[in-house]
């Protein structure tokens, strides 16, 4: 199975801050401005150093109006991780759950 790089969406989603920017942007598309004040131990470039690798990665996709910059959650990368890594493992699990199943009800009690 060919698929697209994936090594700057693991890279991406290593760090702890990183996955914190992607969970509040899963709740709607916020301003950096908005983002520098969820991390006060960070300074402002520290946090768009952060900001540039999500985007980097295709994880966050940015919208400018104006002088204001929306940053948007892109889950696409994450659907394709779970496709390459994530489902294929599931349904071996899921089969094999089936086939024990399967046997428990065939065996008399």
């Amino acid at each position: 199975m060919k698929t697209k790089n994936l090594d700057p969406v693991w890279k991406a989603l290593a760090d702890s801050t990183r996955r914190a920017v992607l969970d509040l942007l899963a709740e709607g598309p916020l301003q950096t401005g908005h983002l520098v004040v969820q991390f006060p131990e960070l300074c402002r470039t520290a946090v768009m150093k952060h900001l540039d690798i999500l985007q980097d990665a295709g994880l966050l996709l940015v919208r400018r109006e104006g002088r204001q910059r929306w940053n948007y959650l892109n889950v696409v990368p994450i659907q394709n991780i779970h496709e390459r890594w994530v489902a294929k493992h599931l349904q071996q699990t899921a089969s094999a759950m089936t086939r024990l199943k399967q046997h428990i009800e065939k065996k008399p009690s």
